[in-house]
C-alpha cells in the first residue's frame, strides 16, 4: 500500500515538474519570428493539454486510493482538490491574483460566469461544492473527478432538479461547507452580468445564510468561454498563449431576510467591480 502511494506521489511531482520545465524552456523563445512563434504556441498547447489530462488522472487516482484504503472523507478529498486546482491553473498558464478575502466559513458564494475554469479558480481558495450543469457529469475525467471531490449537479430545465439542488445546497452549508453558484445560469461576455436567478437568494434569506459576492475579471476578452464553443476549440485558441491573466475579487458577506435585497446588492457589487477593473 505505501509503495503504491509513493509511486503515485512521485508521478504527481513528475507531472508538475515536467510542465514547469516545459513552460520555462518554451518561454525562452518568446521573441522568435512569427512562424516559429506559432510552433512555440502549438508546443505549449500540447504540453499543457497533456499535463491537464495526466495530472487530473493522477489526482483522481490519489483520491480513489485514499478512499479505498482509509475510507471516504470529503474533507480530505477537498484538500486534495484544492492542491489540484492550484497546480493545474498554474500548469495551464493562468496567472491568478486575488483581491479581498475568500470566506473560511460556510457561505453561499455567488459569482459572474466567464468560462468553465471559473469554479476551479474559487476551489483554489475554498472548501465547497460548486453547482454545475448536469452535462458536466458526462465529461471525460472531469465529470468523475468532480463527483469524487464534491459537486452538485443541476438540470436547469427540470423544476424538480432545481428544488432538489436547493435542498442539497442548504444541507451542505449546514454541514459546514460553502456552495459556489453562478446565478446568471450561463457564461457571458457582456461588460456586466446577465439577470440573476432568484432561487439561491431565497434560500439564503430564509436560512440566514451569508452571501459572498465574487467578481471574476479576465484581462483579455478572448478568454471568455461563451456560446457553443467546445473545450478543445477554446483551448486551441487560448492555452497556447504564454499566460492568461485573471483577477478574483471577493466582496464582503451580505445577510438579509429579503431575497431581492441579497440579489440586488450582490449583482450591483459584482457589476461595479467588473467596471472598475475593465480596460
Amino acid at each position: 500500500m505505501s509503495a503504491k502511494c509513493g509511486h503515485l506521489f512521485l508521478g504527481l511531482k513528475f507531472a508538475i515538474g515536467l510542465t514547469v520545465h516545459a513552460n520555462f524552456k518554451i518561454s525562452q523563445y518568446q521573441n522568435t519570428p512569427s512562424p516559429d512563434l506559432r510552433c512555440v504556441k502549438t508546443l505549449r498547447l500540447i504540453t499543457r493539454l497533456i499535463f491537464f489530462v495526466v495530472y487530473t488522472a493522477l489526482i483522481m487516482a490519489e483520491i480513489w486510493i485514499r478512499n479505498r484504503f482509509w475510507g471516504e472523507d470529503i474533507h480530505r478529498s477537498m484538500r486534495v482538490r484544492r492542491r489540484w486546482a492550484r497546480n493545474l491553473l498554474q500548469g495551464v498558464g493562468l496567472s491568478v491574483t486575488t483581491e479581498g478575502k475568500a470566506p473560511d466559513y460556510p457561505a453561499l458564494i455567488v459569482s459572474n460566469h466567464r468560462s468553465y475554469v471559473d469554479p476551479i479558480l474559487m476551489l483554489r481558495d475554498v472548501y465547497g461544492y460548486p453547482v454545475a450543469k448536469a452535462e458536466l457529469a458526462k465529461w471525460p475525467i472531469i465529470g468523475k473527478g468532480a463527483k469524487m471531490a464534491g459537486i452538485l449537479y443541476l438540470r436547469r430545465e427540470s423544476a424538480g432538479s432545481r428544488s432538489g439542488t436547493l435542498r442539497q445546497m442548504q444541507e451542505k452549508i449546514e454541514a459546514g461547507f460553502s456552495v459556489i453558484i453562478f446565478p446568471e445560469g450561463t457564461t457571458s461576455a457582456l461588460p456586466s452580468t446577465l439577470p440573476f436567478k432568484k432561487g439561491a437568494f431565497k434560500l439564503a434569506a430564509q436560512a440566514n445564510i451569508p452571501v459572498v459576492p465574487v467578481a471574476i475579471v479576465f484581462a483579455d476578452d478572448r478568454d471568455f468561454w461563451v456560446g457553443k464553443d467546445s473545450f478543445l476549440s477554446h483551448a486551441k485558441r487560448r492555452f497556447g498563449e504564454r499566460k492568461i491573466d485573471v483577477k478574483l475579487c471577493y466582496g464582503l458577506e451580505m445577510r438579509s431576510e429579503d431575497p431581492e435585497v441579497l440579489l440586488t446588492k450582490s449583482q450591483n457589487w459584482i457589476d461595479a467591480t467588473l467596471v472598475e477593473n475593465s480596460g
